[in-house]
């Protein structure tokens, strides 16, 4: 069911007649051009505009109503108006309302490079570039992100949370065992060897040195943080050594079968609070659930309470803080009245303002500034040694899904294989070829 919620205008008074052309309050601006670097509204920015915004579970996700409230401080005159699409299918049904002629969205919200790849091939989005040089806006702050998701030379999302993955890692394990944390600085060699030093293969009080969650990602993407590969590719052959690790690591012990894990249905988090795993690759948007579940007392502080986290292991010669990225973006949509004001609200949420928005909800902005990184480590319940604050900082971060007019397609054609191999149905070379044969027949 759509839940809509009414901004209500700030500042409205004989004082605003008289001072017009003030600069708003609560934050740093640029003023809003008159005209529109292309098509859009002339509107000015003492005008009453209302945009109305899609999105997803807007109860549950603190920062939507923290983005909408902080917004309204810098343009008292723009009313935000929300639809919530529900996160369920949402890129779908996002697609099915702007295919239809009564769509009235200015501003709307990417999930995935798939629906982005959707939206942009039915012409229902904005190329940003035009606004973008406009603002002046320095692309290379995002790292690269954008780059990954420009079409035919334009950019019609500007990402404003990106998620990386790191290592969690259960510091109480490591001491028991007398091993040394892992660091921020490790091969896979060496993370292998770390996890079979602490690994404890008895029966009744097992301890696995690894975890892994049943999505492809969490083995599959390790190939990739060199920057010379990606899932686009022809020949995923540079699966291979990473696909041996785990399975070598799950015949040992020293990792939960993938059968066990699927047919248990074990979700990571919970393999995290129980207490018996070492260590696990996950996204940074563990960090807030762990965080909020040990508050709450939803996990047992004494099995998984003394956590940290470090950068991803990278293969020789690899840069350290190479890691696997996600990114939720914001669009401008192609019948949207209000272009500009669209924009502008655009650009503040993906921002520096808007970034510290986000993390001050526990949340990992697409922009990281050092001021962020200063708020995301400073949450109570964050790790407080240094190497956790140093897995904050990223050198190069690669898109998990980047664009491409047929990814869906080879993303299905990916995971199926991957279940395949994993469960023991097909060997690593003959799921890799597998692939290779059903993605060139998408070339």
């Amino acid at each position: 069911m759509r839940r809509k919620i009414l901004v209500l205008l700030l500042c409205i008074s004989m004082a605003a007649a008289m001072f017009a052309g003030c600069s708003p309050q609560g934050g740093s601006q640029t003023p809003t051009p008159t005209t529109p670097p292309s098509g859009g509204s002339t509107q000015t920015s003492e005008d009453k505009v209302t945009l109305k915004w899609a999105l997803w579970d807007y109860e549950s996700t603190p920062y939507w109503g923290a983005l909408i409230e902080e917004y309204k401080k810098v343009k008292p005159n723009v009313t935000i108006e929300y639809t919530d699409l529900g996160s369920t299918d949402y890129m779908t049904v996002l697609a099915a309302e702007l295919s239809g002629s009564g769509s009235e969205f200015d501003v709307v919200t990417i999930k995935d490079v798939p629906g982005y790849a959707t939206l942009v091939q039915k012409n229902t989005l904005e190329p940003l570039d035009s606004y973008i040089k406009a603002a002046g806006i320095d692309l290379s702050q995002y790292g690269g992100i954008t780059d990954q998701v420009t079409v035919d030379g334009k950019l019609y999302e500007l990402p404003f949370r990106s998620d990386f993955w790191v290592i969690f890692y259960n510091k109480d394990i490591f001491d028991r065992a007398g091993v040394e944390y892992p660091t921020n600085d490790m091969t896979f060699e060496e993370y292998d060897a770390l996890a079979r030093r602490v690994t404890d293969t008895t029966f009744g009080s097992e301890v696995y040195g690894a975890h892994y969650h049943t999505w492809r990602s969490a083995v599959q993407l390790f190939g990739i943080l060199d920057g010379k590969h990606s899932i686009l590719d022809s020949d995923y052959s540079f699966f291979e050594p990473y696909y041996e690790m785990v399975l070598n690591q799950m015949r040992d012990g020293v990792a939960m079968s993938y059968t066990d894990v699927s047919t248990e249905g074990l979700h990571y988090s919970a393999a995290f609070a129980n207490g018996n795993v070492a260590m696990l690759n996950m996204g940074s948007w563990f960090i807030a659930t762990l965080i909020s579940s040990l508050e709450r007392g939803d996990y047992d502080p004494e099995l998984c309470g003394n956590w940290g986290i470090v950068k991803y292991p990278h293969a020789e010669g690899v840069e350290p803080g190479s890691t696997l990225g996600t990114i939720t973006g914001l669009s401008v949509t192609a019948v949207s009245k209000n272009k500009q004001e669209a924009f502008e609200f655009v650009k503040w949420v993906s921002g520096p303002e808007g970034a510290a928005v986000m993390a001050r909800t526990g949340n990992f902005p697409a922009l990281s500034t050092e001021e962020v990184k200063s708020i995301i480590a400073s949450l109570d319940g964050f790790p407080k040694d240094e190497q956790s604050k140093e897995a904050l900082e990223v050198s190069n971060l690669y898109l998990e899904v980047p664009y491409a007019p047929n990814v869906s397609e080879i993303n299905a054609i990916l995971d199926t294989y991957h279940k395949m191999i994993m469960s023991g149905e097909i060997s690593i070379k003959d799921g890799i070829a597998a692939m290779n044969e059903e993605v060139a027949k998408l070339k």
